[in-house]
């Protein structure tokens, strides 16, 4: 597995691991933590390093099963989690970037991952009500203290991220990019590139929509949280499946899956670019851990390059993207 350096000098794998789906959202009628940690160790085996999980993911649940994964294995890792989208007396929603609960959610993370220090730790989304300077103080502080290695943003705006970036470097932005999901191009890379700030790209397989594998949304279960999002819903699914066939025709030419064809296409953006696919299967894990491989041609990444938008917003409700 080849690695890339993020910000000044976070080294990881480049491709990391998206544990969410271990715990939280795709779990469907009960989750596989043996098989989830069958996979987080086939993913160390194979090289990669970079494990992302959240506070929110389960809640709680997720930041606990990779601590259970990485036992004996922290120091050969780095950990990712993130901070500010739940309220920690009921468990819901709620958006908080206070220094207070900066400092109260890291202390919760520690425990519930068993580890003295986070290599990389993420407000998760951005709180309109609390100064972006205070929350990166709070970080800064954490910094300062060892608690944390470095601070990310995720689903930031330009200027929220420039306004951070002044108080403290930014180290990573972590938002949805891929060929489902191309609006950092326009704005957020280049700047993320003139302050040397990496990037670490979430959902890089369309929510599973890039694979090819789902044309329907018979095989999801009910709780299943892409039955609700707009680009799998009715007229809109239908549309979006012409992006699939490119991919599959792209995959077909190259001798590679769609998922692989995907994942390369991203790779092929930048080397400091690391996507997190999730997968909580070991075999899938294998596939997309492949790409690392690939090298797609001209002709096909210009293919790829033309794609159309998908149809649909990427979440029922835009109103935290993007602040």
């Amino acid at each position: 597995m080849k690695t890339i350096t993020l910000g000044p000098d976070l080294r990881v794998s480049r491709l990391g691991l998206g544990c969410m789906g271990m715990s939280a959202f795709y779990t469907g009628a009960g989750r596989d933590d043996t098989a989830s940690i069958a996979t987080i160790h086939r993913a160390i085996d194979l090289g990669v390093t970079f494990f992302d999980t959240a506070e929110m993911y389960g809640p709680y649940e997720n930041e606990k099963l990779l601590a259970r994964a990485l036992r004996g294995r922290r120091d050969a890792v780095v950990i990712a989690t993130k901070f500010g989208t739940i309220n920690h007396d009921t468990g819901e929603r709620m958006l908080d970037g206070s220094p207070a609960n900066v400092r109260f959610s890291v202390e919760g993370s520690l425990q519930r991952l068993e580890t003295d220090h986070i290599d990389l730790y993420y407000q998760h989304r951005m709180d309109p009500s609390v100064p972006i300077e205070d929350t990166v103080g709070a970080l800064s502080d954490l910094i300062q203290e060892g608690k944390i290695r470095r601070y990310g943003l995720s689903e930031a705006g330009a200027e929220t991220i420039r306004r951070a970036h002044a108080v403290h470097p930014v180290t990573a932005l972590q938002s949805e990019y891929s060929l489902w999901t191309r609006d950092p191009e326009g704005e957020i890379l280049p700047l993320l590139r003139e302050l040397g700030i990496g990037f670490v790209p979430y959902s890089p397989l369309g929510r599973g929509f890039l694979t090819g594998t789902i044309r329907t949304l018979d095989a999801l279960d009910e709780s299943d949280f892409r039955r609700a999002n707009p680009r799998f819903a009715g007229e809109n699914l239908a549309t979006n499946i012409r992006i699939v066939e490119v991919v599959d025709r792209v995959a077909a030419d190259a001798g590679v899956t769609a998922a692989q064809v995907a994942l390369a296409w991203l790779l092929a953006q930048g080397d400091d670019i690391a996507p997190i696919p999730g997968t909580k299967r070991v075999e899938r894990l294998e596939e997309n851990v492949a790409a690392d491989s690939v090298t797609l041609t001209p002709e096909q990444l210009g293919a790829l390059d033309a794609l159309e938008a998908p149809v649909g917003d990427r979440y029922p409700d835009m109103s935290g993207i993007g602040r």
